[in-house]
């Protein structure tokens, strides 16, 4: 392996255990590089710090390992045990209940830009960086070799997580296994299909499953609203809670398609309508009103530079939100943006509620579910904030 030498000073950072190298802090080596390149790190003096893929970006090197390392397919194969005997060990899998998950979640497993996704025999691996991808014929078969598992088909799909230059010469596709001819897994007791190749993210939104309990628990007899639906997630949960209606919007045809398709897979005594539309129109249009309010939108900013415009959409969507939240009712109010910090997607809730003129209590703080960790020396990896409010 090549390797890199780091400024005087500029080791910190990883004898802290976070895996991030950006480039300044490069003294020499990655001259000589590839993107993807598997490198040894060395401090200013010569010692060996760390294994890592390297890319020629602001994040230049992602660490792998805090030692030398050969990443061959055992290491893959040891990394992902670890990985699934933590899952094993937070009861994440219930056999005739929950056969989908996520199996690593980057660096909360010690593995950055990784992500492996698991719908009952399907594993679907996304990379992030040109790295991973290149060591995915090694991945996949450390995945097939899993004893706790018994996955038959794995599936690559990292096209548009990978830079734009790099992804326009590759393709997703089944590194091993084809395609099922229907793929239904359950969570919750609950069947859902899940369409690897088309479906957003993997395929469905695995991050908020311990948040769609919340809504089963207070669904009872309740009428819900479910913007920014999906394949119906949070819709499903709640009529399997009891909730006596729920509406569901999305502007996706072909996600309200498949919300249809799991309704059709299970059995409910309560009702349920499909519209498909803009949420921030129906609600500024609509004057029903509901006992719980569910606004989970897809990532407004992207970027710091787009950060700005974000509070103001996500403002201006909660403050609509809570005014179709009957008296006494919730309303569950996420926000997946990585650049919107926990205390500025607060503070956006707050002013929302000070426009709307309600009284509001927090009555539960949300986050992503125990099968996406994030580590504690690089808490980057917590991404989904969310706020259950109840409102007088």
């Amino acid at each position: 392996m090549q390797s890199i030498r780091l400024n005087k000073g500029r080791e910190q950072s990883v004898l802290r255990r976070h895996p991030w190298i950006f480039s300044g802090a490069i003294r020499s080596g990655a001259e000589h590089l590839s993107d993807g390149d598997t490198i040894l790190v060395e401090d200013y003096k010569g010692n060996t710090i760390g294994t890592g893929h390297f890319q020629d970006s602001s994040l230049a090197v992602r660490l792998i390992a805090f030692e030398k390392v050969e990443a061959n397919t055992a290491f893959w194969l040891e990394r992902l045990a670890n990985a699934a005997a933590c899952r094993d060990a937070l009861n994440i899998r219930q056999e005739g209940s929950t056969d989908t998950f996520r199996l690593v979640h980057g660096e909360g497993d010690q593995l950055p830009g990784l992500i492996i996704d698991i719908y009952g025999d399907v594993a679907v691996v996304q990379a992030h960086s040109i790295g991973m991808y290149k060591a995915m014929p090694d991945i996949s078969q450390a995945i097939l070799q899993l004893s706790s598992l018994s996955i038959r088909a794995v599936y690559s799909k990292s096209k548009e997580a990978l830079p734009s230059a790099f992804a326009q010469n590759i393709a997703d596709g089944w590194v091993h296994g084809e395609a099922p001819d229907s793929l239904v897994v359950h969570e919750g007791g609950i069947a859902f299909k899940v369409n690897v190749e088309t479906g957003q993210k993997t395929g469905f939104f695995l991050d908020q499953r311990d948040n769609r309990e919340w809504i089963r628990k207070y669904g009872l007899g309740k009428r819900v609203f479910n913007g920014f639906c999906y394949s119906g997630g949070f819709s499903l949960y709640a009529l399997q809670g009891g909730a006596a209606h729920v509406t569901s919007i999305d502007s996706s045809q072909g996600a309200l398609d498949l919300l249809e398709e799991n309704m059709r897979l299970n059995t409910f005594s309560g009702t349920h309508e499909s519209i498909k539309d803009n949420v921030m129109t129906w609600l500024g249009q609509t004057d029903e009103m509901f006992d719980i309010v569910i606004v989970d939108p897809p990532a407004f900013a992207k970027s710091l530079k787009k950060r700005h415009n974000a509070i103001q959409a996500y403002k201006r969507l909660n403050t609509m939100a809570i005014s179709r939240v009957k008296k006494g009712g919730m309303l569950f109010t996420f926000s997946c943006s990585q650049v919107v910090d926990k205390p500025l997607f607060h503070n956006t809730i707050v002013a929302a509620a000070i426009e709307s003129g309600r009284q509001a209590r927090v009555v539960h703080e949300l986050s992503q579910g125990a099968d996406h960790p994030v580590s504690i020396f690089h808490p980057e990896g917590h991404y989904l904030k969310g706020l259950a409010l109840l409102l007088d």
